[in-house]
């Protein structure tokens, strides 16, 4: 943009319709003059900057507008993703939404330098699962399938831009990691060739036969970013231990009837899997889902092995990563939660 940028106290302080590159941190969506939303974006028209990315005083905020031609690109209801990025916007300093801002940008450009994300809030109390409290065995998990199935539900075109907020490096903002492979890749790589990312369904679509349509198809509390080679790798496969080292994935292991995936991620695919088993059981439509000791479920509604599952959910708990993956689907996308990453304790209590 050529200007040196200039912070967003300054530009507060120089609301006279002067020209000026200011840099900050995208903290949300100003909807009212005192008012800046952090998730669930009405629109693309405004977004709010500071000089740190865990501000909240809207008084220290930049209200920047957003005409048409920047939209699609800066716009957080398209780009939700781009929260706590660093970015650098041109263009007059002067009030919007009755708010020190700035009107009629000329251009936006990522600054770098982008903060990690807050740590997640801790998991819901009581009221969240109020029903499901004091319940073990088949009861908990009858329970558990009431509180989360009322979800909302994405398209599969939908999951692209999903998947590139629920697992948004946190060192990197234009980033996503993968699943298996661990790799930070940019987000724009999406797509079908080599190399590019792609949605990996951890409970194989054609365990259960259920494709790609909305419902277990369109979940992303199981669907992640991988490696295109790697997610054809992992195919279909049952999860057990051992194998051949899989390439572009260190730690994870094939066979020619199971996946093992690197030690990191080992709870999280435990967890995934429990959450699937719980949240379809056959009422609406899609197959009751079930876990199994077995491999080679092939079409079956099944996936294995249980055994090896409720160890490494044991072996591997919940981090920040996941977490905060859990409560970006819940405040932004499908309004439910995995409850086994609130409370990694209930699938033994469940699967015993």
């Amino acid at each position: 943009m050529g200007a040196t940028p200039i912070s967003v106290a300054a530009a507060i302080g120089q609301q006279n319709g002067s020209s000026a590159t200011v840099r900050g941190y995208v903290v949300g969506q100003p909807t009212a003059t005192n008012t800046v939303v952090r998730s669930n974006f009405p629109n693309d028209y405004a977004l709010a900057i500071a000089d740190t990315a865990g501000e909240t005083g809207t008084g220290r905020m930049l209200y920047v507008q957003i005409t048409a031609s920047f939209r699609s690109e800066w716009g957080l209801r398209t780009n939700p993703g781009l929260m706590g990025a660093r970015i650098d916007v041109t263009g007059p300093l002067s009030a919007y939404f009755s708010h020190a801002g700035l009107t009629s940008p000329t251009g936006f450009a990522l600054a770098g330098g982008t903060e990690p994300p807050p740590p997640p809030p801790p998991p819901p109390g009581d009221d969240y699962y109020r029903t499901a409290a004091g319940k073990t065995g088949a009861a908990l998990k009858s329970a558990l399938h009431q509180i989360i199935s009322n979800n909302s539900r994405l398209s599969y075109d939908q999951v692209w831009n999903a998947l590139k907020v629920t697992d948004q490096d946190p060192n990197n903002a234009n980033n996503v990691i993968l699943l298996y492979s661990g790799r930070s890749q940019s987000k724009s790589s999406n797509g079908g060739n080599p190399d590019d990312w792609n949605r990996e369904h951890v409970w194989a679509k054609s365990h259960g036969d259920f494709g790609t349509a909305t419902g277990p198809g369109t979940d992303i509390h199981h669907l992640r970013p991988e490696d295109v080679s790697v997610n054809a790798a992992r195919g279909n496969k049952d999860f057990d231990m051992g194998g051949s080292a899989v390439s572009q994935a260190p730690g994870s292991y094939t066979d020619a009837d199971s996946f093992e995936p690197r030690n990191a991620v080992k709870g999280d695919v435990a967890r995934m899997i429990f959450y699937m088993a719980v949240r379809y059981d056959g009422g609406d439509g899609f197959a009751d889902l079930e876990m199994n000791n077995s491999v080679n479920n092939g079409s079956r509604p099944n996936i294995g092995r249980q055994s090896v599952l409720l160890q490494w959910n044991a072996q591997d708990p919940p981090d920040t990563f996941e977490k905060r993956r859990n409560q970006v689907i819940y405040d932004t996308y499908q309004h439910n939660r995995n409850p086994f990453i609130d409370h990694p304790e209930w699938a033994a209590q469940i699967w015993n």
